[in-house]
């Protein structure tokens, strides 16, 4: 495993980070596809045998049970102070006023029931998981720098936004002498990569870390176009992300297709790497829910890309809507 500097912070985090939006009670919330506790652990366990010390989850992953399972996984397989701990906040936990969002009041009771349900004192991450178009930004950014300053956060993220969007909660922080942000959690692959065009280089200006979401593409990148999983089936807002431009995304598959095959190594690890050779990225979120989904992860470290083989991946792409951000 490899390690790496959290953007321009001291932390040190794990080139790979284990999504845990897979591992959940398929009964709670809206994810039917989600691993239940025993395979869950299973997987959670081989993350941290291969050296992989970030994990990220979030509040609303399986209405809490995420956390759950995410927390008892930890204390039984590896020491707390080894573990980078990231969750969020803003997906709606509960009917009624007050039950979602980004006001001091959800921040507060949310932070204390995402501890509750991990069993730990602190997380060492603490993202907004999108944006609060209802709560002025001041509330948000002092409520977050509350919960750092209480010693519940050691850090705070922010998840995918318009940059014009970041870069305000960047200023606003800074001139309130409040904590900024220190990552972004955006979306990012070969068949979406509108985030190059004003979110990158203002992460890399501003030494930010990126940890893209979605880096094979909810698996279309690991498979033939027509193929399908149990999870491509039921997840619902993965069906709203790569409807737009078919014809060009096909050819993109085919061409990790194509080279995976000529390197004689898995399609995960030419698009792993792919999004690796960025230098702002900081780790992929890995949603791994078999043994070879966190093995070919770890390999893609290994995996450098021609110059020539980057410019034949990238060639059918063609811009898109913006996608992602609800």
């Amino acid at each position: 495993m490899e390690y790496v500097k959290f953007g321009k912070t001291g932390l040190e985090v794990s080139k790979i980070c284990l999504g845990c939006m897979t591992f959940g009670d398929p009964g709670r919330g809206n994810h039917a596809w989600s691993l239940r506790e025993e395979e869950s652990r299973t997987m959670i366990r081989q993350a941290i045998d291969l050296g992989i010390n970030f994990l990220d989850t979030a509040n609303t992953y399986s209405n809490g049970s995420s956390e759950e399972i995410v927390g008892r996984a930890i204390k039984d397989f590896a020491k707390r102070e080894d573990i980078v701990l990231a969750t969020k906040v803003f997906n709606r936990m509960r009917p009624g006023p007050n039950g979602a969002g980004l006001s001091r009041k959800a921040i507060l009771e949310e932070i204390d029931n995402s501890l509750r349900r991990l069993g730990t004192d602190y997380v060492d991450l603490y993202q907004i998981h999108r944006f609060d178009y209802t709560t002025p930004i001041e509330e948000t950014l002092e409520a977050l720098h509350d919960v750092v300053k209480a010693g519940k956060a050691r850090y705070i993220g922010a998840s995918s936004m318009y940059a014009w969007q970041f870069a305000k909660a960047l200023y606003v922080s800074r001139l309130n002498g409040w904590t900024e942000f220190v990552s972004m959690q955006n979306h990012l692959n070969l068949l979406y990569r509108e985030e190059e065009r004003e979110m990158l280089p203002l992460c890399e200006d501003q030494k930010i870390a990126v940890i893209p979401w979605s880096p094979l593409a909810r698996g279309r990148l690991t498979r033939d176009w027509d193929e399908t999983t149990a999870r491509s089936e039921t997840d619902e807002f993965g069906k709203t992300l790569y409807t737009q431009s078919i014809d060009a995304d096909r050819r993109i598959v085919e061409a990790v297709a194509d080279i995976a095959s000529a390197r004689g190594i898995s399609r995960a690890q030419v698009a792993t790497a792919w999004i690796l050779q960025k230098s702002v990225v900081s780790a992929p979120i890995i949603g791994a829910s078999k043994p070879n989904h966190l093995t070919d992860a770890v390999a893609s470290l290994t995996v450098k890309l021609t110059a020539e083989e980057i410019a034949i991946l990238e060639a059918p792409y063609i811009p898109h809507a913006v996608a992602g951000f609800k």
